[in-house]
C-alpha cells in the first residue's frame, strides 16, 4: 500500500510539474488566462517558463510577419470608372494582450481586416479619378520619329498617383487597428483590371490606334513600293536604250562594211555587178511576193528581165 501510494503521489507530482511548465519558441509570444481572464504581461521571451497548475492557460500567437489577401472586388473610381481590385497586406501582432481582448485569434483577425482593409481601399479609390490609381509617375513615353505630331502619345499628367494612394489606405488602416493589437505593416494593389464592358471598348481603342499606326506603315511601304518600281522601269528603259543604240551602232558598222564590201566587189567587174543585181533582186523578191501573189511586171524591170532570162536559159 505504501507503495503505491508513493507511485500515486509521483504521478500526481508529474502532472502537476507538466500543468505548471511550458515553453515558448522564437516565433511565438504568450498569454496566460486565468478562468478566461488574462494575467500579468505577456511572455515574449523564448525559453521554459511557468504557471499556476491547472487554473492558467496559455494562448500563443505568432510574432512574425502574417499576411492577409483581399478578394477581387469591383469598385467604381470618381470619373465612374468601374474596376477589379485585388489587394493584399503583411500585418503583425503587436499587442498580444490587446489581440487577444478585443479578436481573440486569427481569425478574428482576418475578419476584422478584411473590413477595415477592403473598406479603406474601395473610400481611396473611389476619391480618385482612373488615370490616378493606374499610374505613378508623369513619365513621357518614347516616341517614334517617324510619328506626326497627330500620331505621338500624350499622356494625362497626374497629381496623386497610386503610390500615394496606396500610402492613404495605409495610413487610415494603422489609424483604424491602433486599438487591436495589430500593425499593419504594408498594403499593395495587387492587380487592376477593367470590368468587362470597360474593358471591351479600351480593347476598341487600343486596336483603332494601332490599326491607324498600321495603315500609315502601309501607305509609307506603298508609296516606296512605287518609288523603287519607278526607278527599276526608269533604269530598264535607260538599259534598253543604251542596248538599242549599241545595236543600231554596230548594225550600221556592219550595214556599211557590208555596203562597201558589196561596193567593192561591184567595182570589181561587170560580171561581180550582174550578180550583185541578180542577189539584191532575189532577195527583194523572196520577202516581197509569196504564194498567192500576182505579179504584173513592166518589160523594163529587173523582175521581168530575169526571169525571161532564166526562161530562155543561160545566155
Amino acid at each position: 500500500m505504501l507503495r503505491k501510494g508513493s507511485i500515486f503521489l509521483s504521478l500526481i507530482a508529474l502532472l502537476t510539474l507538466w500543468s505548471a511548465s511550458f515553453t515558448v519558441n522564437e516565433a511565438e509570444q504568450v498569454i496566460l488566462t486565468q478562468f478566461g481572464r488574462p494575467v500579468g504581461k505577456p511572455i515574449t521571451q523564448p525559453g521554459f517558463h511557468f504557471k499556476a497548475p491547472f487554473i492558467q492557460e496559455t494562448h500563443s500567437f505568432d510574432r512574425r510577419f502574417l499576411e492577409w489577401d483581399g478578394e477581387r472586388n469591383q469598385v467604381p473610381t470618381r470619373d465612374k470608372r468601374f474596376i477589379w481590385v485585388d489587394s493584399y497586406a503583411r500585418w503583425r501582432i503587436s499587442d498580444p494582450l490587446k489581440f487577444f481582448q478585443r479578436l481573440k485569434d486569427e481569425n478574428g483577425a482576418q475578419t476584422r481586416l478584411d473590413d477595415i482593409l477592403d473598406g479603406e481601399t474601395r473610400n481611396a479609390i473611389a476619391s480618385h479619378d482612373l488615370v490616378e490609381v493606374v499610374r505613378s509617375t508623369n513619365r513621357v513615353p518614347s516616341q517614334d520619329e517617324s510619328q506626326t505630331a497627330e500620331e505621338q502619345v500624350t499622356l494625362e499628367p497626374i497629381k496623386v498617383g497610386r503610390d500615394r494612394i496606396r500610402s492613404e489606405i495605409l495610413a487610415k488602416a494603422k489609424a483604424r487597428t491602433e486599438d487591436l493589437g495589430i500593425e499593419i505593416l504594408d498594403v499593395r494593389l495587387k492587380r487592376l483590371n477593367y470590368v468587362a464592358e470597360v474593358q471591351q471598348k479600351v480593347f476598341d481603342r487600343m486596336i483603332a490606334e494601332r490599326e491607324r499606326i498600321a495603315a500609315r506603315y502601309r501607305s509609307q511601304g506603298e508609296g516606296e513600293a512605287l518609288r523603287i518600281q519607278g526607278q527599276k522601269e526608269r533604269e530598264l528603259k535607260e538599259i534598253s536604250s543604251t542596248a538599242y543604240k549599241t545595236a543600231v551602232e554596230i548594225r550600221g558598222r556592219a550595214d556599211a562594211e557590208a555596203t562597201d564590201i558589196f561596193a567593192t566587189a561591184y567595182n570589181r567587174s561587170a560580171d561581180a555587178r550582174s550578180f550583185y543585181e541578180f542577189l539584191k533582186t532575189m532577195e527583194t523578191f523572196e520577202t516581197t511576193v509569196d504564194d498567192s501573189t500576182v505579179l504584173v511586171f513592166s518589160s523594163a524591170g529587173d523582175f521581168y528581165r530575169y526571169l525571161k532570162r532564166s526562161a530562155s536559159g543561160p545566155p
